[in-house]
């Protein structure tokens, strides 16, 4: 069960008791920041697509929504999301508690969106469609492995920037 692999992933960095499970879902972004208790925006919702090496996660705000255009000038390729099935092979997470935790496979890199960075503290799933764990963005860029930050989702900068 992804879950636990996630859990063990955390246990080694001491932090397994952080993980939050809910009884009810928390596989939408909503549906996340009700069980919270946050707003939606700092749902760190994490987003898998097909690239000619394999899978890209990008891992944005709740509020975020992937910018065509800046995804195909970042990525070099059209924003196309994996399926159901092949967000579980690449990955190991199934939709609804994907995370950027415990991803063992090489064909997987990790982006962080800039979207994020409004936010003291941001709750990406866990590796169930009914956990979240706290993580401020310096802890979320270590544990998630991720290969940088990245600008490409739209939506979410209300000024209009």
């Amino acid at each position: 069960m992804s879950i636990e692999k996630v859990r063990s992933f955390f246990a080694q960095k001491g932090r397994e008791s952080d993980i939050l499970e809910f009884d009810v879902s928390s596989a939408t972004v909503e549906l996340a920041a009700v069980a919270v208790g946050c707003e939606p925006a700092r749902i760190a919702k994490t987003l898998s697509f097909s690239v000619e090496e394999g899978c890209v996660l990008v891992v944005c705000a709740g509020d975020a929504k992937i910018d065509n255009g800046k995804f195909k000038a970042q990525f070099h390729t059209k924003a196309k999301m994996l399926t159901p099935d092949e967000v579980i092979a690449f990955t190991g997470h199934a939709v609804g508690g994907v995370c950027p935790f415990s991803v063992e496979n090489p064909a997987v890199t990790t982006w962080l969106d800039t979207s994020l960075r409004r936010f003291t503290t941001v709750f990406p799933a866990a590796g169930s469609s009914n956990s979240a764990i706290e993580l401020t963005l310096s802890e979320l860029e270590e544990f998630s492995g991720a290969k940088g930050w990245v600008d490409v989702c739209k939506n979410w900068n209300h000024e209009g920037e």
